[in-house]
C-alpha cells in the first residue's frame, strides 16, 4: 500500500528538519510501514522540489548499493538513487563535522556528461561512454538522517540515497585515457591505509552503473543532463568522519582526492 499525500509531506518534512538541525529522527520504516519504493522516491522528491524552490541548484546524480554486501545488508538486490546540488560540493576539501549528523567517506569515480542521456530505448553503458566528457576521481560524503544508520532500503531512498556532501579530484581522464573496470583505488584514514577496490566492484563496471541510473531516474521524469557530475557508486566501503578526521584516496589512473573534517 503506498502512502498518502500528507504522510509523504510529513516524512519529506521530518527529513528536512533532520538535515537542517542534524537531529537524527525514527526510521521512516517503522513511522510509515506502509512506505514502499514508489513512495520513497515521493518523498525524495518532495524534498528535491523543496531545494529547488529555495533556489538551490541540481548539480548531478548518484547511484548507492552498487554492492553486493551493501545490498546484501539491505536485503535488496537493486541499487537505488539520490540527487546531487551545488551547494553539497566541498571544493575547497574541508568540511565542518558540527554540520552533519553521522558522516561517512566512500571512495566512487564521477563521470561529468558532455550530453544529455536522453536517447530513445534502453540507455547502454556503451551510450554512457559516448556521452561522457571526462571522468575524475571523487569522494562522497554520506549520511543518514536516520538515527544511529538504522535503516532499511526505503529508508535510505526516501533520505535522498543519504546523499551529503562530495569532493572531486583534479585529474580529469577521457574514456579513451582510461580503463574503467581496472582503475584501482587505495583509500586511507589519517594516513593508515583502510581498504582498496577497482572499478569492477560497482556492479562490474562504473559506466553500467551510471546507465542503469540514467534508465532508473527516467521512470520517475528525470534524466542525466550535460554537465552533471554523476557519482557511480562506492569502490569499497565507507568510513565512519568524525572532528580532525583526513581521508585521502589514490587512484592508479585518476591521482589523488582528500577531505578534512574540522
Amino acid at each position: 500500500m503506498a502512502l498518502a499525500l500528507a504522510e509523504i509531506a510529513t516524512a519529506a518534512e521530518a527529513l528536512d528538519a533532520a538535515t537542517r538541525t542534524c537531529v537524527p529522527i525514527e526510521k521512516l520504516t517503522l513511522t510509515y510501514p506502509a512506505i514502499d519504493v514508489d513512495g520513497a522516491y515521493a518523498v525524495q522528491m518532495r524534498n528535491v522540489e523543496r531545494a529547488l524552490g529555495a533556489g538551490r541548484k541540481i548539480s548531478g546524480k548518484k547511484i548507492g548499493l552498487t554492492s553486493k554486501p551493501m545490498q546484501d545488508m539491505f536485503g535488496v538486490t537493486t541499487p537505488d538513487f539520490g540527487h546531487l546540488f551545488s551547494d553539497m560540493e566541498a571544493a575547497s576539501g574541508r568540511i565542518e563535522r558540527a554540520t552533519m549528523v553521522q558522516p561517512k567517506v566512500e571512495a566512487e569515480i564521477a563521470f561529468v556528461l558532455a550530453r544529455d542521456l536522453d536517447m530513445v530505448g534502453e540507455i547502454t553503458a556503451a551510450d554512457v561512454l559516448a556521452a561522457t566528457d571526462y571522468v575524475v576521481a571523487a569522494l562522497e560524503i554520506v549520511d543518514s538522517r536516520i538515527g544511529n544508520w538504522k535503516i532499511d532500503y526505503y529508508d535510505t531512498v526516501s533520505d535522498n540515497a543519504s546523499s551529503a556532501r562530495y569532493v572531486l579530484g583534479s585529474v580529469r581522464k577521457k574514456i579513451a585515457e582510461i580503463d574503467l573496470k581496472a582503475e584501482v583505488m587505495n583509500f586511507s584514514l589519517n594516513g593508515e591505509p583502510k581498504n582498496s577496490g577497482k572499478g569492477t566492484d560497482v556492479l562490474g563496471d562504473p559506466a553500467y552503473c551510471v546507465a542503469w541510473l540514467a534508465n532508473s531516474m527516467r521512470k520517475y521524469g528525470t534524466m542525466l543532463k550535460k554537465g552533471e557530475v554523476i557519482l557511480s557508486g562506492a569502490l569499497s566501503a565507507a568510513i565512519g568522519a568524525g572532528k580532525g578526521d583526513s581521508f585521502r584516496a589514490d587512484y592508479s589512473t585518476l591521482g589523488s582526492v582528500e577531505v578534512a573534517f574540522y
